[in-house]
């Protein structure tokens, strides 16, 4: 499969402290790719460097061949190609679900060119893409967990771009919520052909709604590959350090990974 955009030999870090070394990644044009691995082990911190939010130490990041590495690109440049929906999103006090979708076509703006009926148009299409176009007058403040978590993708779906980014984007949310939100970026990258890269903790929900997983320990790539082909006991073992179990999802034929713990349930009391 072809990729727009892959790193090549990245090394990270914050203050000093490197969190990766010698990191390379392809990301797969048209797959929902995520990005699986214990806390701490680098996850989002390849994200933030495959979206420009952070600066390899070394080694580049390239969008569209490698002679165009995303450090040259103009940052609306950027963002009319990629699109991130980070861990944690503050809305302004008081902003309608309108108002804050209308905010992903800021990258489509200039001084020559101001809110056009294409913008419009882009912003209605991801508010009914989201399921939230009844809420367009509503006050972010006043939804829900979940509800809210939509609105943030409808403004990242504004953007128009091909690539999406998310970091952790079912933290904080009930399974249920979860669930809906998943559904709905699964959805988005069949019918409308777009990458997804997603940072999650939840690995049985990486194996069902992945079609490709990074598995990330130590800021070193693990394996990678299709849920079905890389999903073991050992290697969950390996990365999480937890003994398990794999069986065969009935819904999704996804790999199902079941905990050993030192406890079982049916035990007699």
């Amino acid at each position: 499969m072809n990729h727009r955009l892959h790193a090549s030999h990245l090394t990270l870090g914050y203050d000093h402290k490197i969190i990766a070394d010698d990191l390379s990644v392809a990301i797969l044009d048209g797959a929902f790719t995520v990005i699986v691995g214990p806390n701490a082990c680098g996850k989002s911190t390849l994200l933030r460097a495959l979206c420009r939010l952070l600066k390899p130490s070394t080694g580049e990041v390239f969008l569209d061949g490698k002679s165009k590495s995303i450090s040259r690109f103009a940052t609306k440049a950027l963002a009319r190609e990629l699109g991130l929906l980070p861990q944690t999103s503050i809305a302004p006090d008081s902003i309608t679900v309108a108002a804050l979708v209308s905010r992903g076509r800021y990258p489509h703006q200039s001084l020559l060119k101001q809110w056009t009926r294409a913008d419009q148009q882009a912003v209605e299409e991801a508010m009914v893409a989201t399921n939230i176009n009844q809420l367009a007058s509503c006050s972010v403040d006043e939804l829900s967990g979940g509800q809210r978590q939509r609105v943030w993708v409808a403004m990242v779906l504004a953007q128009q771009t091909t690539l999406l980014l998310l970091d952790e984007p079912t933290t904080y949310l009930d399974i249920a919520h979860q669930i809906d939100l998943l559904d709905l970026l699964r959805q988005l990258n069949q019918e409308r052909g777009q990458t997804m890269i997603a940072v999650l903790h939840d690995l049985n929900h990486a194996c069902r709604y992945a079609d490709h997983i990074i598995a990330m320990r130590d800021g070193q790539i693990v394996a990678q590959g299709k849920p079905a082909e890389i999903i073991t006991a050992e290697l969950v073992e390996q990365v999480f350090g937890m003994p398990c179990m794999i069986i065969d999802d009935p819904l999704s034929h996804s790999p199902l990974v079941i905990p050993r713990g030192r406890f079982h349930c049916g035990s007699a009391q």
